[in-house]
């Protein structure tokens, strides 16, 4: 029997609001030993910020972390899956558009949680899960 996302996923993820500062969403990031935070306005994802956000968008064009809010260099408009959508599909989600994790909301686009590619590891087969990380690795096609 397949398995749904909520049944794989992380619960209690830890969150950061669009306007704490980059030093915060820095510390956060270190305190919980993880490089992604989504960024919620209460229950509502508005975005992702990630440690390499924090660097490219911020840090190497000389941005104060101190006074720069997570909203000026977060990742808005990303993917999401349903708590109830099935674990194979996500995998080939994550496939086609290469990347390794969603956020998880309920019906209500409430965050609920959050999948990676090493949660559904244990619940797919190791093919799927070794085609998956191919396509995700694969440089992605320019536009230029």
């Amino acid at each position: 029997m397949a398995k749904m996302i909520r049944e794989v996923m992380t619960r209690d993820v830890e969150v950061i609001n669009p306007n704490d500062t980059l030093r915060d969403a820095a510390e956060k990031m270190r305190s919980l030993n993880v490089g992604p935070i989504p960024v919620c306005d209460g229950q509502r994802v508005l975005g992702m910020i990630t440690d390499r956000d924090i660097v490219v968008r911020a840090i190497a064009l000389g941005k104060d972390p101190n006074t720069t809010q997570v909203s000026d260099v977060m990742t808005s408009g990303i993917q999401y899956c349903f708590d109830d959508d099935d674990a194979d599909d996500i995998l080939n989600r994550m496939k086609e558009k290469q990347i390794r994790r969603f956020i998880v909301v309920d019906h209500d686009k409430k965050l609920v949680g959050i999948v990676a590619l090493g949660d559904l590891s244990g619940e797919t087969s190791e093919k799927k899960v070794g085609e998956a990380l191919e396509g995700i690795s694969e440089p992605a096609s320019s536009s230029i």
